[in-house]
Parts: C-alpha cells; sequence; structure tokens
C-alpha cells in the first residue's frame, strides 16, 4: 500500500467515522488507565518489613461514640505492639462517651483523653479536634482512624507502622462491613473503586488522597504545613484535602495486607449516604490540577466509552467491532478487579461491577449539579 491508498484508507468520509475514533481513542485511554495504574494494586505484594519499629500515638476522633467505643476501643488497646498510646479526642459529646472513656482509662494507662469544650468557636469541626489530638501525642508517629471503626486484626498498628526508608506518609484501606442489601453493594464498590485509584495513583509516584478511617503520618509534616490551616473552613478534607497538599513522589508509600484494614459499617439508608457524598464531593474540586485532569479524564473517557458503544450500536452495521472492543474493555476490567478483590476485598462485587460503574457515571455528576444548586440557593 502506497501513501496515497493509505491516505485513502484512514480518511474520515462521515460523522460516523469521527465517533467510531473517538470510541477506539476512549477504549485505549481506559487500556491506560488500567495496565498503567490499576495493574499495579492488581499484583501487589507486601514487601517483609525489615526496618525498627517506632513508638506510635494512635489517635481516634469521637462525638457521641458511646456504643461504639464500647465495642472497638479495647480492639485499638489490646494491640499487638511494643509502645504505643491511644488518644481519644472526646468531641463534645453529649452522650456517655466521657463516661465510657473515663471508664476505659481506669484500666488502660496508655491511653489519653483529650476533650473538646462546648464553649469552643470550633464546635463542630473534626479538624480542630483532630489538630487537638495531634498536639497532645507523645510520638511523632501517627495512626488515625475513626471511632466507628474497628482493626481488621490486632497487628494494625504494626502494619501501618511499616515505614520505609525516606517515607513518612503510610496510606491504608479502610473497608465497609458487609451486609445484605443494594445500598451495601454500592458503598463497598465505590471503596474498593475509590481505593483502587488513590493507592495505585501512589504507587505510581502520583499519590492525591487518603482516607482518614485508616492513615499514618509523622507530626512533624503536620505541623509544617501548619496542619488544616489551608482549608479550615471545609467541613471535610482532614484526610485527602491534607493529603493532597502534603503527600509527593518521594515520600509517599502504601500497604495493602489483611491485616492492616479497618473496617467500619455503612450507612443503611439512601438519604444518610446520599448526605455523606455531598459533604465528600466538597473536596474534590480543590484537589491540585494534575490530580484533577487525571481523574477527569478517567472519568470522561468511562463517559465517552459507554455512551458511544450505546450509540454506535444503534448505527453501524456490522456491528463486530464496536461489540468486540467494548468485550476486551470489560474482560480486562474483570480481569484486574478481581484480581484487586483479592488485595482489597470485595469479590461478591466484580460480577456486577460494569452495572455498579455505569450506576455511578450517572450518579455522580447528578450529585456535582445538586451540589451547585443547592450552594447558589444558599448564596442567594
Amino acid at each position: 500500500m502506497d501513501v496515497a491508498e493509505l491516505i485513502k484508507f484512514i480518511e474520515f468520509n462521515s460523522w460516523l467515522d469521527y465517533l467510531i475514533t473517538v470510541y477506539l481513542g476512549s477504549f485505549f485511554v481506559q487500556l491506560f488507565f488500567y495496565f498503567f495504574f490499576f495493574t499495579r494494586i492488581a499484583f501487589h505484594k507486601h514487601q517483609r518489613f525489615r526496618g525498627k519499629y517506632n513508638p506510635v500515638s494512635v489517635i481516634i476522633c469521637a462525638k457521641n461514640e458511646r456504643d461504639n467505643l464500647l465495642e472497638f476501643l479495647p480492639l485499638y488497646l489490646n494491640q499487638e505492639y511494643t509502645n504505643f498510646e491511644v488518644i481519644v479526642v472526646n468531641d463534645s459529646s453529649v452522650d456517655d462517651t466521657e463516661d465510657v472513656l473515663k471508664a476505659f482509662a481506669l484500666q488502660y494507662k496508655h491511653l489519653k483523653i483529650v476533650n473538646v469544650p462546648d464553649s469552643d468557636r470550633f464546635f463542630g469541626s473534626k479538624k480542630f479536634a483532630l489538630t487537638l489530638g495531634i498536639k497532645a501525642a507523645k510520638y511523632n508517629n501517627l495512626l488515625l482512624t475513626d471511632a466507628d471503626c474497628k482493626p481488621s486484626s490486632k497487628y494494625w498498628i504494626k502494619y501501618m507502622s511499616q515505614y520505609q526508608k525516606h517515607k513518612s506518609i503510610v496510606l491504608g484501606f479502610g473497608a465497609y462491613e458487609y451486609k445484605k442489601g443494594l445500598l451495601n453493594k454500592l458503598i463497598r464498590f465505590e471503596t474498593f473503586y475509590t481505593a483502587l485509584q488513590y493507592l495505585s495513583f501512589s504507587k505510581a509516584k502520583i499519590p492525591y488522597m487518603g482516607v482518614g478511617r485508616n492513615l499514618a503520618y509523622y507530626s512533624d509534616i503536620f505541623f509544617k504545613n501548619k496542619g488544616f490551616a489551608t482549608h479550615q473552613h471545609i467541613l471535610s478534607g482532614d484526610d485527602d484535602l491534607f493529603i493532597n497538599e502534603v503527600a509527593n513522589k518521594k515520600n509517599t508509600q502504601i500497604v495493602i495486607h489483611q491485616d492492616a484494614y479497618t473496617v467500619s459499617n455503612a450507612k443503611t439508608t439512601y438519604k444518610n449516604w446520599y448526605r455523606q457524598k455531598q459533604r465528600h464531593l466538597l473536596t474534590g474540586s480543590r484537589y491540585k490540577f494534575k490530580h484533577k485532569f487525571m481523574l477527569g479524564l478517567l472519568q470522561f473517557s468511562q463517559l465517552l466509552f459507554i455512551g458511544l458503544f450505546i450509540a454506535l450500536v444503534l448505527m453501524v452495521r456490522p456491528v463486530y467491532l464496536i461489540v468486540g472492543v467494548f468485550v476486551i474493555r470489560y474482560l480486562i476490567q474483570m480481569l484486574i478487579f478481581k484480581l484487586s478483590a483479592n488485595k482489597l476485598g470485595g469479590k461478591d462485587l466484580i460480577i456486577l461491577s460494569p452495572l455498579y460503574e455505569i450506576f455511578f457515571m450517572v450518579f455522580n455528576p447528578l450529585l456535582v449539579i445538586s451540589n451547585l444548586i443547592v450552594k447558589k440557593t444558599k448564596w442567594s
């Protein structure tokens, strides 16, 4: 084939040719993310730690968490670790949280209680409560979690304290407990997919967020960054916005191990889950541009791929190329999801993962629009 014939071969004869080209382009963008990023989790192997275990300050913020503290706090206090303290910040609770903590303190000498007074002008801000906890910490190594979480094993501190050389931030995985019902599956799939993104990006030396349910870093990083000063006014962001500011390709690592997770109970009503997601979406717009671009490209290519597949199947004959590309993409997705689920859990989610993915492709943009409308109404 000479040059003239080649040009004629690739010449666009109709607008359908352009759509097919965009469809194939979105396919290759998706392959890039799955092979360059997500395979890093699918084939991840935990490295045997040969370094030194340093003293750790575990910090838990609690606001009206009496029942959760009764159930979960002993799991933290009885961890198999040489030298650690547990700091619980009682964030102006109005239930029996304070009495529960005092009772535990009589039994466990390594439990420290920090109370946020009712009159404080930062009332209701988890960031302020967490700041008080960090300032009260005896050790430089901080390990953060929430009062409604439980460690997956008695070796949780041990694994989350395995700092590699020159690392000062450890990103962990916070799972949700399995329950029957569609809402639980949606929540666990989103958690799995979000973790697949931020953990794989971190392994590719592009860390952009962590989750406060399972996060470790040195206190001097916190103070050097002046804590949460740049986003103190935002309700959320004590985890992802902070990590987005301080993490870089040199100082961040991940820990993925079945003994290193935390596990929480997921929301049980769509209303509560919707409100939670509204708060979380407030922080994404404040990420660094390169992170927003990469995440936006991933989501936009997904939307293009699915949307153009549906359109082209209805318009193009024969459909072998269109359907073949679609099948290849989803076979790759299912394989990488399955291998990743071996590390992060959620094997029961894999079969219907394409449907969950389509749901969030539609739901998340609608949620963003909803947030904008609510803001506009409030300002006016």
